[in-house]
């Protein structure tokens, strides 16, 4: 039956309002859940901020919506080590700053908080007990517990707590949420955020396996990420837990010189590339752009300098005992290559745990993300690092096994069984961190040398000097 005038007017009608209601809708949900709006100027205002607060991409893929992460503290205290929310976990975090060093917030729909470099590479460091802690970007991140800041998200998540009632119940009680929001809140945002960070528990779960240590301040197993996310290899039982690297002058390891603990990263550009993807950066339109920024700055910053006084009178003797000793590996044509294992001889764990499917897994995989950079490599050894800033960059070792420099001078039998790591007081006399005592025990996590991963032997260079020229060379190390 053919329709008439008026029937034809109303299905126009009709057919128009769905059009309009579904371009209402849709734009809604761009608006709310994937529109992208740039970080305020003051984060870009210099590169050091920039550095410590700048997105490179990582929210999309791994972030958490900013109000549910400022209220998890505040439900889950107990799966926390102690006090202070997330500080407890030793995250730098700098005076007046609404987030910790290394975060971001930026608004993809709505506001969602990621990572960036800094958040495992900004030491901290205090001159005594009353003073404020000094922040210096690309250092090691020594006090930093990345694995109980997993843990304590995974705790949360899997706690029946986290639920929509509740979290909206404490959001609520710090900020006003339009009707809109609350309904996007309670329907979509907290169940699927509950549901990732449930998900990338059950994807880190190999790191809680029974008979290993934890990774503790300072450290991840870095080599197990990829090989288990990336390249997708079943869990094999290996531990390769390494200290968090300075990051500062990365021009001087240009040219295929050794970038990553076991030389696995001989580009500048696969070095940062492969750490961004590793905190959630993906392939975008600025992807590449925030990868040129980290290696201009970060290929141009210099170490930072002694903080105490040198004894000067003393450099020109160590520095003969230097060059006499140290400088074959660390400041000559071997300087950032890789040492056989046979020769330097320092625990294993982490070169076992990377092997040549893990390489070609991982480059196969960051090749699938569109991503192009040279092709990590499989070694069989550890760099000699270059040693500009190595006052900062205890403990000692690959893994961090050695608590000072003058306990890096010591025979390995002489060398500390247990000790703490985390904390940032400095001890100028043995060229270190403290690690003995209360605060250091109370503030930071056991290294105990004879567990997996934790070894502390090899690396016996300069332990046959005298007392004396071990003080000499370590106040030419300084200087460095």
């Amino acid at each position: 039956m053919a329709l008439d005038t008026e029937q034809k007017r109303k299905i126009k009608i009709i057919l128009l309002l769905l059009f309009v209601f579904v371009g209402i809708g849709a734009f809604v949900g761009w608006y709310k859940f994937f529109r992208e709006e740039p970080q305020p100027d003051w984060v870009t205002a210099t590169p050091e901020m920039q550095f410590k607060y700048g997105s490179i991409g990582g929210e999309n893929e791994a972030g958490i919506p900013y109000w549910i992460w400022y209220v998890l503290p505040r439900m889950f205290p107990e799966y926390l080590p102690g006090s202070g929310g997330y500080a407890s976990l030793g995250i730098p975090w700098e005076q007046g700053q609404e987030l910790p060093v290394g975060f971001t917030k930026k608004v993809i729909g709505f506001s969602r908080v990621g990572n960036n470099c800094a958040v495992c590479h900004t030491a901290t460091y205090r001159r005594s007990l009353l003073e404020t802690p000094n922040f210096v970007i690309a250092g090691p991140g020594h006090t930093i517990d990345v694995q109980g800041f997993f843990r304590f998200l995974t705790k949360s998540a899997n706690d029946p707590r986290f639920n929509a009632d509740n979290l909206l119940y404490e959001i609520n009680s710090v900020t006003d949420l339009s009707w809109l929001d609350r309904l996007l809140y309670r329907f979509a945002i907290i169940p699927l955020t509950k549901k990732a960070l449930v998900e990338r528990g059950n994807q880190l779960e190999w790191m809680n396996r029974a008979g290993l240590p934890d990774w503790g301040h300072g450290r991840d197993d870095s080599l197990n990420l990829p090989k288990y996310f990336l390249a997708k290899i079943p869990e094999d039982g290996s531990f390769g837990v390494a200290d968090f690297p300075s990051i500062w002058a990365l021009n001087q390891y240009g040219g295929g010189k050794a970038l990553s603990w076991d030389g696995s990263a001989t580009s500048i550009r696969t070095f940062i590339v492969d750490s961004a993807v590793g905190v959630g950066a993906r392939q975008s339109s600025h992807f590449e752009a925030d990868m040129q920024w980290l290696a201009d700055f970060l290929g141009k910053l210099p170490a930072p300098k002694y903080p105490f006084l040198i004894n000067v009178q003393k450099v020109a003797s160590g520095e003969v005992i230097f060059k006499a000793k140290c400088a074959g590996c660390h400041d000559g044509p071997h300087v950032a290559t890789v040492i056989p294992i046979e020769e330097i001889r320092t625990d294993r764990n982490r070169l076992d745990t990377w092997t040549q499917q893990a390489a070609d897994g991982t480059n196969r995989a960051v090749t699938v993300l569109g991503i192009k950079r040279e092709g990590v490599i499989k070694t069989q050894g550890y760099k000699s690092p270059y040693l500009d800033g190595i006052w900062l960059r205890a403990p000692y070792l690959h893994n961090g096994s050695v608590p000072t420099m003058r306990d890096l001078l010591k025979p390995v039998g002489e060398r500390p069984k247990l000790f703490y790591r985390g904390y940032d007081l400095y001890d100028p006399e043995n060229m270190g961190f403290v690690s003995q005592g209360e605060p250091a025990m109370r503030v930071g996590s056991k290294i105990d040398v004879t567990q997996k991963g934790n070894g502390n032997q090899g690396h016996e260079y300069g332990t046959t000097l005298s007392s004396q020229d071990k003080d000499l060379l370590m106040e030419y190390l300084k200087t460095l």
